[in-house]
């Protein structure tokens, strides 16, 4: 099991990324990084099986290897983005009590531009943020079932910087 979780993380790492050229980067190849480099947000095309999202990521907790699976959803009134991460999720038919068990973090997810200015996560085939910001992630994170021996020890920042363009 560690080693395969480890080799998880060694590919998800080893995917070609390329340095960061602005505009010419698609919010759906973004990666980005925590600023003490313990934790990777790249995200991921939705494709056409999803209506209901709008972005898909994953988040790598780099020491043990542990990933997360994340997603943003327009949700609420006024419509803003929603974000949720979670760590091994039951698939099929999944009841809330599930749900909420292995919901690691969820709330609004934010990009911040280069001058500082907090505003919606953009569409996938948008320009990529310069930052992703997941308030309260970090201390989320220690309140779930992903902290622990073997798995996150180490804390998260939750805004993220762009770092790479997955190719």
């Amino acid at each position: 099991m560690v080693i395969a979780r480890s080799l998880i993380i060694a590919a998800f790492g080893a995917v070609a990324a390329t340095p960061v050229l602005g505009a010419e980067c698609s919010q759906a190849r973004a990666i980005y990084g925590d600023r003490d480099g313990g934790y990777e947000l790249r995200f991921e095309p939705v494709g056409s099986e999803s209506a209901v999202t709008s972005n898909h990521f994953k988040i790598a907790v780099l020491k043990p290897g542990l990933l997360l699976d994340g997603v943003v959803m327009p949700t609420g009134e006024p419509e803003r983005a929603t974000g949720i991460v979670m760590h091994n999720c039951p698939t099929g038919d999944v009841t809330g009590e599930e749900l909420r068990a292995c919901t690691v973090w969820q709330g609004p997810v934010y990009s911040v531009d280069k001058a500082g200015a907090i505003t919606e996560i953009p569409p996938e085939t948008a320009p990529a943020a310069h930052q992703i910001l997941l308030p309260d992630f970090g201390p989320a994170l220690r309140a779930s079932s992903a902290w622990g021996k073997g798995k996150a020890e180490t804390d998260s920042w939750d805004a993220f910087t762009l770092k790479g363009c997955a190719a």
